[in-house]
Formats: C-alpha cells, structure tokens, sequence
C-alpha cells in the first residue's frame, strides 16, 4: 500500500474516531476513503467496522462520567443492540450490499428529521406526563419497549451498514426519553460499542481473509487517538450545538451516501 493511501486512511481514521464519540456517523469517512481508495464495498465496510472498535471504545471510555445513572436503561438497551448487531452481520454476509444500501439515505434522514423535532417531542411527553400525574422523568412501560425495539433495530442496520447508527440512536432516544443530550450521547456510544465489537467479531471468524487488515489496523490507531480527542472536546459542546453538529454531519453523509 502506497504511504500517502496510508495516511489518508490513518486521518480518515482519527476523524471518524473524533466525529463518533461526539456525533456518531464515523463510517461516513473512512467508508468513503476506502472506497476512493479502491477497495470493493464489502470489504470496505468488514475492515472499517474493525478498526472502528479502538475508537468506539476510547469515546465510551471518555463518556463514562455520562453513564451513571442510566443502566437500568441500558440493561434493556445493551442486549437489544447485541442481538441486533448478530442479525445484521449475518445480513451483510448473506445479501446483496444493495437491498440495504438503498434504504440507507432513507433511513438517515429520518433520523435527522427527529434530531431536529425531538425537543418537541420530549416535550410533548413532558406534558402529556404530567396531565396524567406522572413525574416528567417517567418513561412509561410502552416507550420504554418502543425504545428498545429501535434499539435492536438500529443494532441491526449498525451490525450491517455501521454508517449513522450513532444519529439514529440519538434520534430514538432523544424522541422518546427525559434525557440531557450528553447523557444520550454516552449511552450511544456505548451501544455503538456493542455493535461494532459484535461485527467485527463476526466478520473475522467468518470473512477473515475478505478484510484488509493493514487497513483495519490503520483505522484502529487512528481513531483510538480520534476518540478521546471527541470525548474530550465534545463535553463543552451545548445541547443545542451538539443537535446542529449531529445535522451538520448527517447532512455531509448523506450527501457521500449518495454521490460514492
């Protein structure tokens, strides 16, 4: 590999670390740049997702202050992802990449619709709780399953696509939950975490040789330093700064989704 293809992909690598602990949506760096680079999508997608777990697990570790509080969430939250994750590396392995590629830019912005429109709807649950005499804070048994039903169905597109599933996690849970953005944000990363560990895992034992390992490996280091540098920076961002830079970004992917 050409020295200059290995720093690209390295950066490429600590920009999707940095983006995903702030944002998620990593993958719609490093996919693309491997993708640029000549390698085939399937490829692209097995190699990024293994070397995005350095990074995903640097952001989580940055974010674990944010944590506290919310496992008994999370207790539901975490397995949803895991078996999600399974069905959807299963998927990649076994279908076409274009029947779930198509639904992709769909389902993106669809996620940023409900970025934009969660604060209503947070609030729209605030009063409606608090007509019926419940605490503001309360998360009804019905959402509470909605929420994880998205969960897993996101674990699914995440273990199959890996691009964006940090948005649409907070879009699930920012539509459905009494919860501070930075908090959201921690708990994404996460389940992120989850997913991709569970990829990754999948994809070596059953396409080991279908992944470019000294690609993976470079993504690896970059986005291990990419991580904690998100985690770092990514705490001062406002509420509102963090919801624009989810669409900024978003917005940026889904214009690469649909131009590579």
């Amino acid at each position: 590999m050409p020295v200059i293809d290995m720093i690209l992909i390295a950066l490429a690598g600590v920009g999707a670390g940095a983006i995903n602990a702030v944002v998620g949506s990593g993958t719609l760096i490093t996919f693309p740049t491997l993708v640029a680079l000549g390698y085939p999508p399937v490829t692209s997608t097995m190699s990024n997702a293994v070397g995005l777990v350095a990074g995903s697990a640097s952001g989580t570790w940055g974010y674990r202050r944010e944590l506290r509080g919310q496992w008994k969430r999370l207790r539901w939250q975490l397995p949803a992802s895991f078996v999600g994750a399974g069905l959807g590396a299963w998927l990649l392995l076994h279908l076409p990449e274009k029947v779930f590629a198509q639904v992709v830019p769909v389902l993106l912005i669809l996620a940023l619709v409900l970025v934009v429109i969660g604060p209503r709807i947070q609030e729209w649950a605030r009063r409606r709780a608090e007509e019926a005499g419940r605490s503001a804070e309360h998360v009804s048994p019905r959402r509470m399953a909605v929420l994880v039903f998205l969960t897993f169905a996101i674990g699914v597109y995440g273990g199959y696509f890996t691009a964006a599933q940090g948005i649409m996690l907070i879009a699930a849970m920012g539509a459905l939950l009494p919860e501070e953005m930075q908090r959201m944000n921690a708990a994404k990363n996460l389940l992120s975490l989850v997913v991709n560990i569970v990829a990754a895992v999948a994809y070596t034992v059953v396409a080991f040789d279908r992944i470019s390992w000294l690609a993976a490996g470079l993504i690896a280091v970059g986005s291990l330093i990419g991580g904690f540098l998100g985690a770092h920076y990514g705490r001062r961002l406002s509420p509102n700064a963090l919801r624009a830079a989810i669409v900024v970004v978003g917005l940026i992917g889904l214009w690469r989704l649909v131009t590579v």
